[in-house]
C-alpha cells in the first residue's frame, strides 16, 4: 500500500513538473512583464526586462519603452521618432517585437541614405493622454524630431493616472510568480478582488464632473503634449484608431460621435496634424470584413499594424518635407 502511494505521489509530482515546464517553454507563463508604480505617470513597465509570451518576443528597455536599450541623446546621423500610446502602440503579448507598429515603421521609413531612423515606443496597457503627458514630462522626448501620439476612441474618456492596479490587478503584477502554475491559477481561475479606491478613480465623474468634462481634460493633455513637442522643435502628429464595432453600421455611439467631433474641432483650432482611422477603415473595408485587421475588439493584428504604420509614415513624410528647418526630405521605402 505504501509503495502504491509513493508511486501515485511521484506520478502527481512528475505531472506537475511536466506541466510547469510546458507552461514556461510553450506559453511563457511564470515570466510575465512586471510593472512599477509612479506618482505622476501612474505606472510603467519595469525597466530592462525580457520575456516570451505565446511565442512572441517582448523586450522592455531602460526607459520602460518596448524596444532595445537606447542612448538618451541620438547620434548626429540618426533621426528619432517617439511613438506614445497604450496597448495598441505597445502590441502586448500578442505581438512579436518585430511586428509592433514602431518596429514596422523603423523598417520602412528612411531619411536620406546616410540617416538611421529610430522609432521609440513609450507605451503601456490602458495609458491615456494624461499618462503619456506625464511620461514626456518625466523623461523628455529623447531628441525626437517627431512625436506621434496614437490613441483610440476609448482614450478620450480615460481617467486620471493611478498606481493602484500595480501588484493588485492580475494584469499589472509587480513581481514574478514563484511558478508558472501559480500565474495560470491567479490569472484564469482565482476570482479577482476589488481594489480599494480604484472605483473612485474610474468613476471620475464623482467630483461633480460629467463625462464631457473628462473629454475636456484629455483634450487638454493632448494640447500640452503638442506644446511640449513644439517647445522641443519637433513635429507633432495625432492619430486615433476606432473600436471594431465603430466600423460600418451602426457606427460609433452617440456619446462617441460627440467626443469625436470635439476632438476634430480641437485639432483644427490647435493646428494639430490628425489622422482619424475610422473613415480610412470604412473606406477601405466598405465591402470587406474589417475583422481581418483586429486581434480582438480594439487591438490589431499584423495586417492592422501594417496599415496603421503605413498611414503614419505617409503623414510623417509630408510633415518633414514641409518643415522649413529641415533641408532634407524623408522618403518611404517601397515594399518589395
Amino acid at each position: 500500500m505504501r509503495f502504491a502511494l509513493l508511486i501515485i505521489v511521484a506520478a502527481i509530482i512528475g505531472l506537475l513538473v511536466v506541466t510547469e515546464i510546458g507552461l514556461r517553454s510553450l506559453f511563457g507563463f511564470g515570466n510575465p512583464l512586471t510593472y512599477i508604480g509612479d506618482e505622476k505617470i501612474g505606472y510603467l513597465l519595469t525597466p530592462s526586462q525580457r520575456t516570451r509570451r505565446f511565442g512572441n518576443r517582448i523586450e522592455i528597455n531602460q526607459y520602460s519603452m518596448r524596444g532595445v536599450n537606447i542612448q538618451q541623446v541620438p547620434s548626429p546621423s540618426s533621426l528619432r521618432i517617439l511613438l506614445l500610446g497604450d496597448s495598441i502602440a505597445n502590441g502586448g503579448w500578442w505581438t512579436d517585437q518585430d511586428r509592433t507598429i514602431s518596429n514596422l515603421m523603423m523598417g520602412s521609413l528612411t531619411f536620406n541614405l546616410s540617416t538611421q531612423v529610430e522609432v521609440l515606443n513609450a507605451s503601456a496597457n490602458s495609458w491615456g493622454p494624461r499618462n503619456e503627458l506625464a511620461y514626456l514630462q518625466r523623461f523628455g522626448s529623447f531628441g525626437a524630431k517627431a512625436v506621434v501620439l496614437l490613441i483610440n476612441t476609448d482614450d478620450l474618456f480615460s481617467t486620471a493616472p493611478t498606481s493602484l492596479p500595480v501588484g493588485r490587478d492580475r494584469n499589472y503584477p509587480s513581481q514574478k510568480p514563484p511558478f508558472a502554475l501559480a500565474e495560470v491559477f491567479n490569472r484564469y481561475i482565482l476570482k479577482p478582488k476589488p481594489i480599494p479606491g480604484l472605483k473612485e478613480i474610474q468613476n471620475e465623474n464623482g467630483e461633480g464632473r460629467s463625462e464631457a468634462d473628462r473629454v475636456s481634460i484629455n483634450l487638454e493633455a493632448v494640447g500640452q503634449i503638442q506644446e511640449f513637442t513644439r517647445a522641443n522643435n519637433a513635429q507633432f502628429l495625432l492619430a486615433m484608431t476606432p473600436l471594431l464595432r465603430e466600423i460600418g453600421e451602426p457606427g460609433p455611439r452617440d456619446y462617441e460621435i460627440k467626443a469625436r467631433q470635439r476632438l476634430q474641432n480641437f485639432t483644427q483650432s490647435q493646428g494639430i496634424t490628425y489622422i482619424d482611422f475610422l473613415p480610412i477603415f470604412n473606406s477601405q473595408f466598405n465591402s470587406q470584413n474589417p475583422k481581418a485587421l483586429y486581434h480582438d475588439h480594439i487591438h490589431f493584428n499584423l495586417k492592422g499594424n501594417q496599415l496603421i504604420s503605413e498611414k503614419i509614415q505617409q503623414k510623417l513624410t509630408e510633415l518633414f518635407q514641409k518643415d522649413p528647418k529641415n533641408n532634407s526630405k524623408a522618403e518611404l521605402s517601397q515594399p518589395k
